[in-house]
């Protein structure tokens, strides 16, 4: 989600953040607008259901002003013009097409759902327009209408294997077993420098960023979160780069990216959390690929495995004659 934590048992979205000092002294139905996309008449009606909180007390006046390192949090309802309008100009490369779900290839540069970001054209208006019975699953109350069947995201400058749920029984059978960790997912990313270890576990937990809100990082209070690595190779490019096979145990916003940047080593291209242009990418493309996708079938319990090859915009930056690499 681009700038709010994580969907609300009632179907809306929270807004979690500690006010940094860029937001200090303004009011809070201004600061809930600038965070949100919402209007300030928006805004305040949230505040009027008494669904928002600062440092766990309810607040009652939208000019409330905010101070330094209070805890901001505000349940966002979902908006009926949130649904998505299928799009059957929007290309969609389906991996397995299965009675309660999809798995597609993502492509990067393509936006999964409607954000504040991007409203049209996404992965989910592709979808809906090939499977329209995916509506029912927000219809039900199962999804919000402006995730309907999803299960879990990619970034946008990611690329890569995605399952979407169809059906019901498909969205809740995938839901716990991401949220049991279950399900397989593995990607390959290209770190900048040389990563020492052969194998390591980054284990920190992941917040919004107190400096920047719509950036997550490592800190005290944050959400578990665990990322496992194996380096398969270091290349001696200038700059040095090592090429990873990333694991992850956990599923939160930006986490590979926000792991690695921890531990010095972010992801090439990635310029919000690395800073560092690379041209040979395109400027919205850093070099992150969900290779790996395998989970249990909802019904039949059988294995499915699924294996996406690197894209060539990735495999022209690594040399062809590594030895005992597979990507």
């Amino acid at each position: 989600m681009s700038d709010v934590e994580r969907p609300d048992a009632f179907g809306g979205e929270v807004l979690d953040v500690m006010v940094p000092a860029s937001l200090k002294e303004l009011r809070v139905d201004r600061v809930i607008a600038l965070l949100t996309g919402l209007s300030r008449a928006e805004a305040h009606g949230v505040i009027a259901t008494g669904a928002v909180t600062l440092d766990d007390q309810p607040v009652l006046k939208p000019s409330t002003s905010l101070m330094e390192g209070q805890h901001l949090v505000a349940v966002l309802p979902p908006r009926a013009s949130d649904a998505v309008q299928p799009d059957d100009s929007v290309e969609v490369n389906v991996v397995v097409d299965d009675e309660d779900f999809v798995v597609v290839n993502k492509a990067a540069g393509h936006v999964v759902h409607p954000g504040a970001g991007q409203r049209t054209g996404t992965l989910i208006a592709g979808l809906l327009a090939r499977y329209p019975q995916m509506a029912e699953l927000s219809a039900e109350g199962l999804c919000e209408p402006v995730r309907p069947g999803v299960v879990h995201r990619l970034d946008k400058g990611t690329s890569g294997l995605l399952v979407v749920a169809k059906t019901p029984d498909g969205f809740v059978s995938l839901k716990a077993q991401l949220a049991e960790r279950l399900m397989e997912r593995t990607y390959l990313g290209l770190a900048q420098g040389h990563v020492l270890e052969e194998r390591g576990v980054v284990d920190a937990p992941i917040g919004r960023s107190t400096r920047t809100p719509t950036l997550m990082a490592v800190r005290s209070g944050g959400r578990p979160a665990r990322t496992g690595y194996q380096a398969l190779a270091r290349l001696n490019d200038v700059p040095a780069t090592t090429l990873l096979r990333l694991r992850l145990e956990t599923g939160r916003t930006h986490q590979i990216r926000v792991h690695l940047a921890s531990i010095g080593h972010p992801i090439v291209n990635d310029l919000r959390y690395g800073h560092r242009r690379d041209t040979r990418l395109a400027e919205d493309r850093f070099f992150l690929h969900s290779t790996t996708l395998a989970f249990a079938h909802p019904r039949s319990g059988a294995r499915v495995s699924t294996h996406a090859p690197l894209p060539e915009d990735l495999t022209a930056l690594i040399p062809s004659d590594i030895e005992g690499v597979e990507y």
